[in-house]
């Protein structure tokens, strides 16, 4: 800066002065840093501030300059005598303005100006070739660290910070509880609405749980009451709430039901009436606590087992079988075999029974049966509102495909009554379960007859594609050692009450439900393969066929089936091989040996009718080494044949 004159100068002439600001910078840090060189080992240093430059000088200096301060007022006032004497002349002659809003626009004005100005060095700056202004960011002094205080200082802003989300928390965790347990009744109202049948009538809501809606035709009301949840029972306790609202459901709908399917032996001297049942632990009663939809659910599950229960029992009283069937109670027994039982019994528990004690039974509960109950009553609802499509549009709805085309294959009035019958609920879980009675007794047998019979072995393959009345097998009878030239196997298909097997030849045989008849015939075809293996290892070893038969018409009977029989020559005929195989006696050989001493010797001069008329022995097979009679029949015949070919030779 340059001041125009110097009042300390003594000379009348004024002198111009320059005075600048010193070149010396700060000294900002001293270091004493060691130097071998130095005289006491030892070196000063300064660490001097960088010099500002002048964008940063320029932005010291504007600090300094308050801008909050008005001068307007300092304006107004003398600052000297000559200028309060020019103040008190001119003060006569002044008049103030005649418009009372001159100073609201002159300090508009002014306003204005600055604003514009503001706006002019805004634009200058801003503008992409920063030509005539740049605006430099100012780096302040950065203090001298403080650990501790930093620390303290962040410690104090955490907690802060964690009490605020504490108290926060606290008030979302208040008011999600109040929100939960908000007993609105119109919100729980709209809750059942949405999952139950309501309407109004008069002052009471009600509710339908039965299954009208999808084709049920059960004369069973199955009408709720909504009301109001109480806090008090009826003698005046406390009772914790589950809900704004509850259910009355009626009394014969109270507790937990089932139905119960059991398939039994039945001795002929048992009480046919005589049924003892025990309700599971999970079937109770339900507590005046529970809330509304357990309720609803298992009062429904109720009103499902009470139409599946009066359905069979309208049919078994209805039914004109030859053996009827007997409705005790809650109970419907018929039989399925003789011997076997069926008894479907209406399990309902509702808490206020009397405890009886009961001797220890073992409860043979058939869930399959149970589900399959279940299922034929939901196809009958299905059945009572879905009619098929009638063919043209103007004919009968509910007319089937078979009655539409009854008249173009003029079927007779028999076909006719034969399709209008349906079959019943009770008539199809009566065929389910004598088709499950008699698949069990079919794996009985043959794994029974698997277990105990050695040689040779039976392998069952059970089919996956069965159906509820139907189902098939296939039994595979091979020798061990031998499973790859000869195995004999048959189908059995599992009826109702009957069995059908189709054997390799494709023959076809009818068996009853009697297990002795296919045991019987398992034992037949395990004597038909022993005869097939022997066929197969004589035709090997060289040994010719003479006779075979698969219905013996000599020796003892069979107490079940027919022997088969089967005569072998050795190949220079001195030998004859006879096996019988039946289905209870087992497998047999015989030998018989040529007589060359024979008094028929001159007769019959050529040796191969030398065994004719000779005496069969029986061949003791246990004696012989091996594992099945496959291997032994081979040993003998592999002996037989080494024999003749060592005497020949």
């Amino acid at each position: 800066m340059a001041a125009p004159y110097s009042q300390f100068s003594p000379s009348p002439t004024p002198v111009n002065v320059c005075v600048e600001a010193v070149l010396e910078s700060q000294i900002q840090e001293v270091r004493v840093v060691e130097k071998p060189d130095a005289p006491d080992g030892h070196e000063i240093q300064e660490v001097y501030v960088p010099p500002l430059s002048m964008s940063e000088n320029l932005t010291k200096l504007a600090q300094k300059i308050d801008f909050y301060k008005d001068e307007s007022d300092e304006k107004g006032k003398p600052t000297s005598e000559g200028e309060k004497e020019e103040e008190e002349k001119t003060g006569a002659a002044f008049q103030p303005s005649l418009w009372p809003w001159d100073s609201v626009r002159t300090k508009l004005r002014t306003s204005l100006t600055e604003m514009s100005v503001l706006l002019d060095i805004l634009n200058v700056s801003s503008s992409k070739e920063k030509r005539y202004m740049v605006l430099d960011p100012v780096q302040q002094n950065a203090p001298d660290p403080k650990l501790a205080v930093q620390l303290m200082s962040k410690r104090r802003a955490l907690q802060s910070a964690a009490s605020v989300l504490q108290s926060g928390a606290e008030r979302l965790r208040k008011s999600h509880a109040e929100i939960n347990n908000k007993n609105d009744f119109h919100l729980e109202l709209l809750n059942v609405r949405q999952k139950w049948r309501l309407k109004k009538t008069g002052t009471s809501i009600l509710g339908d749980l039965s299954y009208r809606s999808v084709g049920s035709r059960y004369m069973h009301n199955g009408v709720f009451e909504v009301v109001k949840s109480s806090d008090l029972t009826a003698e005046g306790e406390f009772l914790a709430q589950r809900g704004s609202l509850d259910v009355v459901v009626p009394t014969e709908l109270e507790g937990g039901a089932y139905i119960q399917v059991e398939v039994k032996s039945v001795p002929d001297t048992m009480d046919l009436t005589g049924a003892i049942l025990r309700v599971p632990s999970g079937i109770g009663p339900v507590r005046s606590e529970t809330y509304w939809q357990q309720k609803l659910e298992k009062a429904q599950n109720v009103l499902f087992c009470k139409e599946i229960f009066a359905q069979l029992a309208r049919e078994a009283v209805q039914s004109k079988a030859s053996i009827p069937h007997l409705v005790v109670g809650n109970q419907i027994i018929t039989n399925v075999f003789p011997g076997i039982q069926l008894s479907i019994v209406l399990c309902h528990s509702t808490g206020k029974e009397r405890e009886k004690k009961l001797p220890q039974y073992k409860m043979d509960h058939n869930h399959v049966l149970e589900h399959s109950l279940h299922q034929l009553l939901r196809e009958n609802h299905f059945k009572n509102i879905n009619f098929p499509a009638p063919h043209p549009v103007t004919a009968l709805v509910g007319l089937t495909k078979k009655r539409r085309l009854a008249g173009p294959n003029a079927l007779s009035r028999k076909q006719l009554m034969d399709m209008s019958d349906s079959e019943s609920m009770l008539d199809q879980i009566i065929k389910q379960t004598k088709h499950n009675v008699l698949r069990l007794r079919t794996m009985q047998t043959i794994d029974g007859i698997a277990a105990t019979l050695s040689d040779p072995q039976l392998t069952v393959h059970w089919s996956c594609c069965n159906s509820s009345t139907e189902a098939s097998c296939r039994v595979i009878i091979t020798s061990q050692g031998y499973d790859l030239r000869v195995w004999h196997s048959f189908v059995i298909i599992i009826g109702v009450d009957s069995l059908k097997v189709i054997i390799k030849e494709g023959r076809v045989f009818f068996l009853s439900f009697e297990e002795k008849e296919l045991q019987d015939f398992i034992m037949w075809q395990v004597s038909q393969h022993q005869i097939s293996v022997s066929q197969n290892l004589a035709r090997l070893m060289g040994w010719q066929i003479m006779s075979t038969s698969t219905a013996m018409g000599v020796s003892d009977l069979e107490s079940s089936g027919t022997a088969s029989s089967l005569i072998l020559a050795a190949p220079n005929k001195e030998r004859i091989l006879a096996i019988k195989s039946g289905p209870s006696s087992g497998i047999k050989v015989f030998l018989q040996q040529s007589q060359k001493d024979n008094k028929n010797r001159v007769i019959l001069p050529d040796d191969k009718w030398q065994s004719v008329g000779a005496d069969y022995q029986q061949v003791d097979l246990s004696k012989f080494e091996g594992r099945n009679f496959a291997s032994k029949l081979e040993l003998l015949l592999a002996t037989f044949s080494h024999d003749l070919s060592s005497s020949s030779s």
